[in-house]
This record gives C-alpha cells, sequence and structure tokens, in this order.
C-alpha cells in the first residue's frame, strides 16, 4: 500500500512539469490534467486497499454475532456427545472380532470449530456417512431434524477397539517364515489400522512376512503374503459354481495362483476363463 502511494507520488509530483515562468503547450497542460487524474486514481486505490481488509473482518465479526449460539439448550454439548457415542458404539458391537469376547470400545468425540455458530436445535440426529464405518480415525454427521433452521455438521471421531489378538512375540523382519512360537495372545487396539487381524492361529503358522512386524504388534492379513496354489502352466482343477449346480473340468493356468486373487485359465477346448485360486491345484469360476 505505501509502495504504491510512493509510486504515485513519485510519478504524479507537480515538478515533473515545465518550471514556473516556462510557457507550457496545450499538449503538456493535456499530460497534467491526465496525471493527477492518475494521481487520483491512484490515492483512491491506496485508500481502498487500506480499509478493504478492516471492512471484511467487521462483517464477518457482524455475521458471527448476529448468528444464534452453537448446540443450545434444550440439549447441549452433553447430550449431543451421548448422541455421537451410542450411534457409533450399537455399529460396532454388530461387527465384534470372531475369537474372544465382547471387545471395549473407547470413542473420543472430537469439537466443532469454534468458529462454527449453529442455530438452537430441539432435535439432533447422529449419522454415518456413506463409505465411512466407525473405525480408527473417522467422522461422523449430526443433523438438526427439528429447530428453526436445519443444519448439517461433521464431528471427528476417533474409535478404540480393544480385543485380544495374535501378536507378534517379538520382532520379525520381512521374509521371515512364522511359527507358533512367535505369536502370543494380547489385548490391542485392533482398530488402530484398517486392514483386519488374523483370528485363527493357523492362518499365520508357516506363512511368510511381506513385511517387518514389531514385538506386540498383531498380525494383520496385509502382513502375510499371499499363498500360492499354482505356478503358471500347471494343470489346474476348474469348479464351475452356478446357482444350484457345480461342474468341474480341468484347465491350464495362465498365470501364478495366489490365493483370493483372480487368475486366468485356458480350458482344453481353448476357452479362457477367469477364476479365483481358492485351494491348492484349484480355480473357482462363478457361472
Amino acid at each position: 500500500m505505501v509502495g504504491l502511494c510512493e509510486v504515485g507520488r513519485r510519478n504524479m509530483s507537480p515538478n515533473s512539469g515545465p518550471k514556473r515562468g516556462h510557457f507550457a503547450a496545450p499538449g503538456h497542460r493535456f499530460a497534467r490534467t491526465v496525471a493527477g487524474k492518475m494521481k487520483c486514481h491512484a490515492l483512491f486505490r491506496c485508500f481502498t486497499a487500506f480499509i478493504a481488509a478492516p471492512l471484511r473482518s467487521l462483517a464477518l465479526a457482524c455475521a458471527a454475532a448476529s448468528a444464534a449460539p452453537a448446540l443450545a439448550d434444550p440439549q447441549g454439548a452433553l447430550a449431543f456427545e451421548v448422541l455421537v457415542r451410542d450411534e457409533v458404539q450399537a455399529r460396532i458391537l454388530a461387527q465384534r472380532p470372531a475369537e474372544g469376547g465382547a471387545p471395549r470400545i473407547e470413542i473420543s468425540v472430537g469439537e466443532l470449530d469454534s468458529r462454527l455458530r449453529l442455530a438452537p436445535c430441539t432435535r439432533m440426529e447422529p449419522y454415518l456417512p456413506a463409505g465411512l464405518r466407525p473405525w480408527g480415525r473417522t467422522r461422523i454427521g449430526v443433523r438438526c431434524v427439528e429447530g428453526p433452521t436445519r443444519w448439517n455438521v461433521f464431528l471427528p471421531v476417533t474409535v478404540r477397539v480393544y480385543a485380544e489378538a495374535w501378536v507378534a512375540r517379538g520382532p520379525l523382519a520381512a521374509g521371515a517364515v512364522i511359527s507358533e512360537s512367535d505369536l502370543a495372545r494380547a489385548e490391542v487396539d485392533i482398530a488402530a489400522a484398517p486392514d483386519p487381524v488374523v483370528a485363527d492361529v493357523r492362518q499365520a503358522v508357516g506363512r511368510t512376512l511381506a513385511r517387518a512386524i514389531a514385538a506386540g504388534e498383531p498380525f494383520r492379513t496385509t502382513h502375510l503374503r499371499p499363498i500360492q496354489w499354482f505356478a503358471a502352466g500347471d494343470t489346474v482343477k476348474v469348479v464351475g459354481v452356478g446357482r444350484g449346480f457345480t461342474v468341474v473340468g480341468e484347465g491350464r493356468a495362465l498365470g501364478a495362483g495366489l490365493h483370493g486373487q483372480k487368475v486366468r485359465v485356458r480350458t482344453d477346448g481353448g476357452r479362457i476363463l477367469v477364476g479365483v485360486a481358492r485351494a491348492a491345484q484349484t480355480v473357482e469360476v462363478r457361472l
């Protein structure tokens, strides 16, 4: 702002015109008129820049002051948090781990932005946004369903689910083959990562680690390299599964058969099918 005014003063200085007593040509009088207008325009821009930011701040402050207080009674912030906890806990209990008893659930509800102002609401309703599940760090939506003004906000939520799981007794490097002595049972936060934990010890023993694991860390499905049931070029059994019937045939695998992953198979008749490697030398094809 100061730089702009200084440029205007330097460029529009009266000393830049003809000296007193000198004859001023008509063209020069025109130039002085244009220079004067440019100087006024520059000063106006300086003045605008000086007051624009305070005016914007004042407008925002007025808008905030005229808004109603956030989460006003009758429910208040405490009841608001209770609603969120009930919604999240109900959904987690429906997906408890396969082993052990009921998990111990801890829910930490975050806070709304302190600058946010919401109209008073008679009844609020928590809900989970589409595609999100109450697991680890997530968010939950809360909307006003009864009130003078309907609104919808999102709250950060951290969900911890403590349950018994198979953990590493000590640190293991990537590529290590897991033995039963490498496993121990411990209570851990299974919601600390999105990948499911290994529920059955038989799913881990004899498997190779795809990545390193620290002592006390739970074994998750992503820690384990997929089982290879057959290699490319092997003869495999093709099991076609339809609605109420099963067809069994043979074919030649066109790729490695990794457990649970898709693989192409060429039948004796030359037809190429896409199925899933389910067991040793076996491909399941949905018909």
